[in-house]
């Protein structure tokens, strides 16, 4: 089998692209997930007011689920200008997009101010931080795997992880921060909008840094050499359909556990269990701090013994874990509840998210990679993620605080993410160039 290779790029650009793309996704994440749990603990009460506490909720957490619908209009739009004009040009529109869009949310007035147009204004501004957030994670995914060495792309790759968990660190811990240094009606009166606002600040630090980055040798191979696709998110299911099914299912449980662990879990222990809102922010910041090891070392665990297998693991380790994990929570023990949020996170989600950037940009030939990676990986933001908070916390409700409905519906989603898995083939060998056949049929390659 012929293939085309593109020269290594300089190690001093490798290191600069994957700390851009931890930048920015550390920004983006830090908006995305700083919305969720706002929506699990105020937005409520502030956006939806005549409502029930629970009733609420759901309501936030609607608004919050309209965010990744929104996701795969950015990976369209990112997908489609980012294989044609370059990565690069995508990730800073897709930074001051989302970064301005969450500022704008602090600034907003409430429901008591001005009614049923303060809840409609966040829903559009959500609306664009998700086309905003729906443009950024594949370009910084692929951009950090073709720039990197072949035998290093999940470890390389997982700096841009490495982001939404940092962006989780940093947005629960200045919360938990606020919520210890204010009263709680200091908090919803003003205290809330502080992170959001401070985002601009974040987006300035991450322009400068991004601007600094170059596209790929692999991509200008592909202007020069070849020629980019005139409707490359059409071309992209037309030659690689099952591709983005496969990266499609290979996310929906990765997603859906991490909102699990991070924000419904907030909801469930402040209205189930009554356990105070401040341990769960503890636990999830642990864990998030955990995370920016337990990334990594997923990631390279996936250059030494294979994407697959690593991300099976992953996937049944995160469907076990998800049985005791309400009990856990239940007991009202801090250090159960930090075990439960910890193995969930750290071990079945990371083992999942850590060779994800590298597996998904492996999957697809570079002509057509920025649109691939975006459709599945968006398409599965949506059917894991985003619903899975506002599912779960509509079974709880249905279940009269019983989550018996809840686990059944996580064991149903990583069942989605287990088979997925084993109808993926190896990638982790396969050149990022190669002819025609290769790219629409990677699973030709050896998995050697």
């Amino acid at each position: 089998m012929s293939t085309t290779s593109t020269p290594s790029p300089p190690k001093k650009m490798t290191t600069k692209v994957a700390v851009a793309s931890f930048i920015g996704t550390t920004i983006e994440g830090y908006d995305f997930v700083l919305y969720g749990l706002a929506a699990a603990t105020v937005f409520g009460p502030l956006f939806f007011a005549p409502a029930e506490p629970l009733v609420g909720t759901i309501a936030a957490f609607a608004t919050y689920a309209v965010g990744f619908v929104a996701r795969p209009v950015g990976g369209i739009l990112g997908g489609h200008f980012g294989d044609r004009i370059g990565r690069k040009t995508v990730l800073v529109a897709s930074l001051l997009l989302t970064g301005l869009a969450t500022t704008a949310i602090g600034l907003l007035p409430i429901y008591a101010q001005i009614g049923w147009v303060a809840p409609v204004l966040l829903l559009l501004l959500r609306v664009l931080q998700g086309i905003g957030y729906g443009a950024e994670w594949a370009g910084a995914a692929l951009m950090t795997v073709e720039h990197a060495k072949p035998k290093r792309r999940g470890l390389t790759s997982s700096a841009t992880q490495l982001g939404p968990t940092s962006g989780m660190l940093l947005a629960t811990g200045v919360l938990l921060v606020l919520e210890n240094s204010m009263t709680n009606e200091q908090f919803l009166a003003w205290g809330w909008r502080i992170p959001f606002v401070a985002s601009l600040l974040l987006v300035a630090v991450g322009l400068v840094i991004r601007l600094s980055v170059e596209d790929s040798a692999e991509f200008k191979r592909v202007q020069q050499v070849e020629k980019v696709a005139d409707r490359p998110v059409l071309e992209s299911i037309k030659t690689h359909p099952r591709q983005v099914v496969l990266t499609t299912g290979l996310r929906i449980a990765q997603n859906a556990f991490y909102y699990v662990y991070t924000v419904f879990i907030l909801t469930y222990l402040t209205q189930v269990s009554g356990t105070d809102r401040n341990t769960g922010l503890a636990a999830v910041l642990i864990a998030s701090a955990l995370g920016l090891v337990t990334v990594p070392l997923w990631g390279w665990l996936s250059d030494v013994f294979g994407r697959r297998r690593v991300y099976l693991f992953g996937a049944i380790s995160s469907a076990v874990a998800v049985i005791p994990f309400f009990w856990l929570l239940d007991s009202g023990v801090f250090f159960l509840i930090v075990l439960g949020v910890v193995f969930g996170l750290n071990v079945g989600h990371d083992a999942m998210y850590g060779p994800q950037a590298a597996f998904f940009s492996e999957l697809f030939s570079t002509r057509v990679r920025f649109s691939g990676v975006s459709l599945g990986y968006q398409l599965g933001s949506v059917l894991g993620g985003g619903l899975a908070p506002l599912v779960a916390t509509a079974l709880l409700a249905a279940g009269g605080g019983n989550p018996v409905w809840v686990i059944v519906y996580f064991l149903g989603v990583s069942a989605i993410t287990i088979i997925a898995t084993l109808k993926a083939p190896e990638t982790k060998d396969r050149p990022l160039s190669g002819n025609a056949q290769a790219d629409a049929q990677p699973e030709l390659v050896s998995a050697s």
